[in-house]
């Protein structure tokens, strides 16, 4: 809920941000001078994709806290027994050692949307974050593809 919370208020921050640097961008096109005109579109552009960027994390972070409800309900979510440090993640030893299991499970089953999902659990306990989301995104693309195709997603 936290992590929700500080979302939101970085969104909202954004959102001002976003409302201060169009009114700038106008200013600067309404001078008439060519300098300032293309300083306000530059203004223009690097808001509109400061927010795509914005948009795309909130909701690959929705998508991520739909798929863990699910996993939960299903009591599919793994556990999470692993010693911790005073900041709260996981010792990386530790994770280390679980990590071949969830490995295992993607090369078993590579459809398995379930699978994908625990791997990226897996790589994020073990510290490598960007491989983290990048199977978190492949879980994401098969659930979804799944529930288009109108059957039982794979897992």
């Amino acid at each position: 809920m936290r992590n929700r919370l500080a979302a939101i208020f970085m969104a909202l921050l954004l959102l001002v941000y976003l409302v201060l640097v169009t009114q700038r961008a106008v200013l600067l096109i309404a001078t008439g001078q060519p300098v300032g005109i293309v300083m306000g579109i530059a203004l223009f552009v690097l808001p509109v994709i400061a927010a795509w960027a914005i948009g795309r994390e909130l909701l690959f972070g929705a998508r991520t806290e739909r798929l863990v409800r699910q996993l939960d309900a299903e009591g599919n979510l793994p556990v999470e027994d692993l010693p911790m440090r005073a900041s709260g993640r996981p010792l990386r030893d530790a994770a280390d050692e679980q990590f071949p299991q969830y490995r295992a499970e993607v090369e078993a089953a590579p459809e398995s949307w379930r699978a994908w999902f625990r791997l990226g659990l897996a790589y994020d306990a073990s510290g490598d974050r960007r491989r983290a989301r990048e199977a978190l995104r492949q879980a994401i693309r098969l659930e979804r593809a799944g529930a288009k195709s109108g059957g039982q997603p794979a897992g």
